[in-house]
């Protein structure tokens, strides 16, 4: 095992799940060691079926105690969020429905999501989709996309970041370079797209720059291998994609984010030596570890990380690379504000309800 200051240095660009709603002592080792700049919710870590004031009270402690573990008094408290099918939290917390009907609403209930997260302590979203829909029978993307043209997808894409954003939440678009023309879903297989760089700035781009353009903080990637922009490795590994392509040509400056490294896509890659450090040279700055796919067990988070160590030890993974991605990190974190956890006024909700049943006939 490598010495708890490395290890704490792979934590800073780590994003932890967390194994339900009470804190393992798994958890709390990993989050004592590691030190994680950030934890990722799931369904598992409410109290589903009790009272409003009961689960949320749990929450709140659940929170004070990551924060009690990692010693971090600023951190990215994170949640997958979108609407639709992708909603871990219980009632009374609103039930929006999923981006594709939202269109006109999309700032408005943008808003009211804000709220509603920062009740719970949470500062940053995974959300907007800024995939198209384009292909019908795509299986994990769908009606969670804003549109099925570039442009539409684009417009609602970043209406709904700017409606974060006024109110206080990060927003990360996801999933570069496009999941929406997949027949498979990342979560089971990797998919894998013949589309040529030209086909991506005339599509799959489009919605990516109109939020790069308004200065969305964070881009999650995509789990897909495109064989005619990088025959090697997915998205989520190629220089080719995350740092020709994202940051040289469409100029983003912000954190680049890793979908779930336990997506059977992409798991077994980051079981070998060197992974991490290739997808850190090609680009990404964190790394989501959900513990939620395959195993709660932290064995693979502790590869990983022991991986990372390893990588720098050998001069593998270059020292300058590592600083100027915790520099993008850091800055990020600065601004990202840090929330407590509080009951919402019913009337609040109410407002939301009736907003959300709106936004399904617009």
């Amino acid at each position: 095992m490598s010495g708890s200051q490395e290890l704490k240095r792979f934590g800073h660009h780590l994003i932890l799940g967390i194994s339900g709603t009470i804190l393992s002592d798994d958890d709390k080792r990993a989050l004592s060691e590691l030190k994680p700049i950030g934890v990722i919710f799931f369904a598992k870590n409410f109290l589903d079926g009790s009272p409003y004031q009961v689960w949320l009270e749990s929450f709140k402690y659940l929170n004070s105690q990551i924060r009690e573990y990692t010693e971090r008094d600023s951190m990215f408290l994170t949640l997958d969020h979108e609407g639709g099918r992708v909603i871990r939290t219980p009632m009374p917390i609103t039930r929006f429905p999923h981006a594709l009907l939202l269109r006109s609403h999309a700032p408005e209930v943008a808003k009211a999501t804000a709220v509603e997260l920062k009740s719970l302590g949470i500062n940053l979203s995974w959300a907007p989709v800024a995939d198209v829909f384009s292909h019908p029978n795509n299986p994990v993307i769908g009606p969670r996309a804003f549109g099925n043209t570039p442009e539409i997808a684009a417009k609602y894409a970043r209406d709904y970041y700017l409606g974060l954003q006024e109110s206080g939440i990060l927003g990360c678009a996801k999933h570069f370079p496009g999941h929406g023309d997949t027949s498979k879903d990342s979560h089971i297989e990797l998919p894998i797209l013949n589309l040529t760089l030209e086909d991506l700035r005339l599509r799959e781009l489009v919605p990516f720059k109109a939020l790069i353009e308004v200065q969305i903080p964070l881009i999650m990637t995509a789990h897909i291998l495109f064989p005619r922009i990088d025959a090697d490795v997915p998205a989520t590994l190629s220089e080719a994609i995350l740092k020709t392509i994202l940051r040289e040509e469409l100029g983003f400056k912000g954190v680049v984010v890793s979908d779930d490294l336990d997506m059977k896509a992409i798991s077994d890659m980051f079981m070998k030596a060197g992974t991490v450090a290739r997808s850190l040279h090609a680009g990404c700055d964190l790394f989501i570890v959900s513990r939620n796919i395959n195993s709660s067990s932290l064995e693979r988070t502790y590869q990983i990380a022991e991986d990372f160590v390893q990588s720098l030890s050998k001069g593998s993974l270059d020292e300058s690379v590592v600083e100027a991605s915790r520099e993008r990190i850091d800055k990020l974190l600065a601004i990202t504000p840090q929330y407590s956890v509080e009951v919402l006024d019913k009337n609040v909700l109410l407002r939301h309800s009736e907003l959300a049943i709106a936004s399904c006939y617009s």
